[in-house]
C-alpha cells in the first residue's frame, strides 16, 4: 500500500524512524527478560526505558520534529 501511495515502501520519516526504535527495542525486552539474569529490577529499567521511548516518539518526534506523519 506505501508503494502505491506514495512510491516507496520506507521513506525515513521521523515518525517512521521511531516507530522502527520503538519496536525493536521491545523486541529486545521481550527477548531479554526470558533470560534470568535480566529478570526483576533490570527488567523493569528496561520497562521505564521503553516507556520513555514512547513518550519521546508521542510528544517530540509528532509535535517538535516536522514530518509526513507529524502535527508540527
Amino acid at each position: 500500500w506505501a508503494q502505491v501511495a506514495w512510491t516507496r515502501f520506507w521513506g525515513w520519516d521521523p515518525k517512521e524512524v521511531w516507530a522502527l526504535i520503538t519496536f525493536l527495542f521491545y523486541a529486545a525486552y521481550l527477548h531479554f527478560r526470558l533470560n534470568r539474569s535480566w529478570q526483576g529490577e533490570r527488567s523493569g529499567w528496561l520497562a521505564v526505558i521503553g516507556f520513555a521511548i514512547i513518550m519521546f516518539n508521542l510528544i517530540f518526534v509528532n509535535l517538535v520534529i516536522a514530518g509526513l506523519h507529524s502535527y508540527a
